[in-house]
């Protein structure tokens, strides 16, 4: 038992439009999940961002913290030469070399103190320019998932599905013979049978 060259082109139509369906929602599955990528990334960015200015203002602490320590150890140092000079017989609070070698170290602690917070506030800028990248990603992600939609890709499949499956029609009416409309446009048959839409 065989099928009629009717029944088969019938199948292929029916065959065009199942597939331009399944297509429909390969296309609507797939913005969906383009959208949802996009959000997670822009979570991750934001997190990222979030940990980066937590990392500056750690940076920062820890900074004030070694200055802490930076003034300490300098003022054991200038409290051990002020013994020393004192155990010596100089005259500490006189001017002279005892005066001299106390504003030496107290320049070598100032600039020391400076340094570390110099390297402190270049490692925080650094860490916060990477949290305001971050942040920038986050928003360029957000606003790539929000141009996303996923019941326009499924639409736009459909219509371009419709095309082939009535290119498809026309072409196969326009090979049988026609009754009603000669030219194999239903419309035309349509209008044909209400005697011009009367």
């Amino acid at each position: 038992m065989g099928f009629s060259a009717s029944t088969l082109a019938n199948f292929s139509l029916a065959s065009q439009a199942a597939g331009g369906v399944v297509s429909a929602f390969g296309a609507y599955s797939q913005a969906s999940g383009q959208k949802a990528s996009l959000r997670a990334q822009a979570a991750v960015a934001e997190a990222n961002a979030r940990i980066d200015e937590l990392g500056a203002q750690a940076t920062l602490r820890d900074s004030q913290l070694q200055i802490a320590d930076t003034t300490r150890r300098y003022g054991q140092i200038k409290s051990s030469q002020r013994a020393t000079m004192a155990a010596n017989g100089v005259a500490v609070d006189a001017g002279g070399s005892a005066a001299e070698l106390q504003d030496s170290t107290e320049f070598l602690k100032d600039a020391d103190m400076a340094t570390l917070q110099i390297n402190a506030a270049r490692a925080a800028f650094g860490q916060r320019m990477q949290a305001g990248n971050q942040r920038t990603q986050a928003a360029m992600s957000r606003a790539n998932a929000s141009a996303i939609n996923p019941g326009l890709a499924m639409g736009t499949s459909l219509l371009g599905s419709a095309g082939r499956v009535a290119a498809s029609w026309y072409q196969l009416k326009g090979s049988q013979p026609q009754t009603l409309a000669p030219e194999g446009d239903p419309i035309r048959a349509l209008y044909t049978l209400n005697n011009g839409w009367e």
